[in-house]
């Protein structure tokens, strides 16, 4: 006779570990956003935008976005979503390429 089987609420840890890569990205978009407003470039997310608009300062704004951000993060981990952690990490990871990319030759340019 086998042992009956139990509902384990605990994600693997594999999720573990693709939660706080998310973490740490949303945190690295996060300095890399702040860069760019300080460096005069304007945000190109529309809702980032929006919020940072609407928001009695735009980092107040901007960190209610990246709550929202780290509330669905926190969802698909709960929910063992591994695919979908995984991918929007990987989309993370090139954005802020990307943002760290434009950010060093727009500073470039204005220095020469």
């Amino acid at each position: 006779m086998q042992p009956a089987q139990t509902f384990n609420p605990a994600p693997a840890p594999r999720m573990g570990i693709l939660f706080l890569t998310y973490v740490y990205l949303q945190g690295l978009d996060l300095l890399s956003t702040v860069a760019f407003l300080l460096s005069g470039v304007e945000e190109g997310n529309p809702i980032a935008r929006f919020a940072m608009a609407k928001a009695p300062d735009p980092l107040t704004g901007l960190l209610m976005v990246k709550a929202v951000a780290l509330a669905l993060g926190l969802y698909c981990w709960a929910s063992g979503r591994a695919l979908l952690l995984r991918r929007v990490n990987i989309g993370y990871a090139a954005l802020i390429v990307w943002n760290l990319t434009c950010l060093i030759l727009g500073l470039i340019q204005q220095s020469s």
